[in-house]
């Protein structure tokens, strides 16, 4: 397993308060190294998703992936908005990762897209313990999606996600580079909590 050390650190991470390296480490890549994403590192990355928790056990995700040169690559590469489209079709792997939207009793399951990002934050642990980089794309048609995979009715997609080896930022256009580059940012804690009232 890659140390988080082989994770290039361009991003001027900072926290305010000691947290787990993987997830100061952990950022989202559009340049991706050729080299392909091997079927055991995917079911590690899988076997993650697998020990996440979710609402009466219903696990509610499912993963749809694709490597580089097959069809189903091209499809999801195909659903996607132009500005993802440019740098993601260079990456190693697309997945698009989808919602069972009923509990096996045949009710709603309201919990289902929560449940479906713990097991992302679980996959991207996982990745970012690997020195593997993961982008999770909202960019992306969903009708396109379904009528290229003819989803059925029961499964929602949800996000299209690039993953691959971190490549180099030159590969990338100008805009894209910057962005690649720039340092992170994130609200301050006070921002989004609120202890005991919302006043």
């Amino acid at each position: 397993m890659a140390s988080t050390e082989s994770i290039p650190n361009k991003k001027g991470s900072d926290p305010r308060y000691p947290v787990n390296d993987l997830i100061i480490k952990r950022w989202s890549p559009r340049a991706f190294d050729p080299k392909d994403i091997t079927e055991e590192e995917l079911n590690q990355l899988f076997e993650a998703m697998r020990w996440a928790p979710s609402s009466m056990n219903a696990q509610p995700w499912r993963m749809l992936y694709a490597h580089k040169g097959e069809e189903g690559f091209d499809k999801l590469v195909e659903s996607l908005n132009e500005g993802n489209k440019s740098w993601a079709k260079e990456a190693p792997v697309l997945m698009l990762a989808m919602i069972k939207q009923d509990l096996p009793n045949g009710s709603p399951n309201g919990s289902a897209r929560h449940d479906l990002g713990l097991a992302m934050g679980n996959l991207l642990a996982q990745a970012t313990s690997m020195g593997i980089g993961v982008h999770q794309m909202g960019g992306f048609s969903r009708e396109k999606a379904i009528e290229l995979f003819n989803i059925p009715d029961d499964l929602a997609p949800n996000t299209v996600i690039a993953i691959g080896h971190f490549g180099d930022p030159s590969q990338l256009s100008d805009k894209l580079k910057e962005r690649e580059l720039n340092p992170r940012s994130r609200n301050e804690v006070s921002e989004f909590t609120f202890h005991n009232s919302l006043s």
